[in-house]
């Protein structure tokens, strides 16, 4: 979403713009986003209680937040930058970079809407659905933290009945949920495939299957490093870099969860690191009716051909390490107990993916330190949710130069 959503902005300007995917479109983190557009949820990763559930982590297996055992330099390096941004005081100061950034969210979409982008967005409300009604303390406090950053939240609590009056789907176990109005949801996969397909239509060229290894400038332009099926860099001439495959007057690194591999050559410090999520289908005997919350279990379920999508899990594991297997098990146990008419032994269409994250939970989007190289990554859930305005931020500062606050607080070189 968001290497696309700087495409198509750039082509705003009249860019004439390739984009080089390492897999296939919408292949990666966009694929098991469960595709909420709610900029009431779009806050800061790093606060106090990610500590405490780093602890639980380490203890209990069934835990939504996994540490896996096994030694990691770079997760070590990682988590400790972070434990020092979870603090309330940080939390709130980005958060207040985050309210100006969620208030331009839906006409970001809605550009892209306008142009031609076919796969639609829904209005809707967000459930959030608990069995204890003093669980719900946690949610109304961090969303009384964002309403005093200047965000508008628009809420009302439900008692059990109200919930399953609301959605059909939740459970006798129910006991309260909270309603945050105006938000919205999109199928992430099919939106993606329609960004792309106006990337093609406006002239631009989307290319799957490319390896980019390295970006370097030589004589006034950007050589790309890498290997392609077939290409001048998957021969004899590519070196560990990879061969020149393409060269620019400008190349964005969107890399999503390989960002930090790309971008420490121009300048980028803050310490990164896959935060790994895990996804499903599940069939439902009724079509929710929005999308529904469950933050005991940290998952989100979405609308989706009939059933829902359910994601959840943050697992700090490399990129490219096996899927844990007892993930999507922990997952439905969690979700069980609240959501009636599924149909767990039809789940398909498990996937797992990493989340870019950074030690202080706030993106990186703008020029490094190479001149024509510019970042955007480091968005953490919110790719999906922040990918066309990153996209417009970015593209309106290349073509014009133009630094505004919401671009300046995102500095990658911070």
């Amino acid at each position: 979403m968001v290497g696309l959503s700087c495409a198509w902005s750039l082509q705003e300007h009249g860019a004439d713009v390739e984009v080089l995917d390492k897999g296939a479109v919408g292949a990666g983190s966009s694929w098991g986003n469960a595709g909420y557009l709610a900029p009431a949820f779009t806050v800061p990763l790093p606060e106090p209680s990610v500590l405490r559930y780093g602890v639980r982590a380490v203890l209990d297996p069934r835990s939504p937040v996994r540490v896996p055992a096994r030694p990691d330099s770079g997760r070590a390096r990682f988590l400790w930058h972070l434990a020092r941004h979870c603090t309330e005081r940080r939390w709130d100061r980005a958060m207040a970079g985050y309210a100006r950034l969620n208030a331009r969210i839906f006409a970001a979409f809605d550009a892209q809407r306008a142009d031609g982008v076919a796969t639609p967005t829904h209005d809707a409300s967000v459930l959030a659905a608990f069995t204890r009604a003093a669980d719900a303390d946690g949610l109304l406090h961090e969303l009384d933290r964002v309403a005093a950053s200047g965000q508008p939240v628009d809420l009302d609590l439900l008692t059990a009945a109200q919930a399953r009056a609301a959605e059909p789907n939740l459970s006798e176990r129910v006991a309260l949920a909270v309603r945050v109005h105006g938000q919205r949801y999109l199928d992430p996969v099919a939106y993606t495939a329609s960004l792309a397909d106006r990337v093609r239509a406006r002239g631009g060229t989307v290319t799957e299957h490319t390896v980019v290894t390295g970006v370097t400038r030589s004589g006034g332009r950007i050589e790309v490093h890498g290997t392609d099926a077939g290409g001048p860099g998957s021969g004899a001439d590519a070196g560990a870099r990879g061969g020149v495959i393409r060269d620019a007057d400008v190349v964005v690194l969107a890399a999503g969860a390989w960002l930090p591999g790309l971008a420490g050559a121009h300048g980028v410090r803050m310490p990164q690191f896959g935060g790994r999520g895990y996804s499903f289908f599940v069939p439902l005997r009724t079509p929710l009716r929005g999308p529904l919350y469950v933050p005991a279990a940290k998952s989100a379920l979405a609308p989706r051909d009939g059933g829902a999508r359910v994601t959840g899990v943050m697992e700090f594991q490399r990129p490219d390490a096996p899927p844990d297997p007892a993930r999507v098990p922990a997952i439905v146990r969690a979700v069980r107990p609240l959501l009636d008419g599924a149909d767990w032994g039809r789940i398909r269409h498990r996937w797992v993916g990493a989340r870019p994250l950074t030690a202080d939970g706030i993106p990186l989007v703008g020029p490094s330190a190479t001149d024509g190289v510019y970042i955007a990554g480091g968005h953490g859930m919110w790719g999906v949710t922040l990918g066309p305005l990153t996209g417009r931020l970015l593209a309106d500062h290349i073509a014009t130069g133009a630094m505004p606050p919401e671009l300046a607080w995102l500095n990658p070189l911070r």
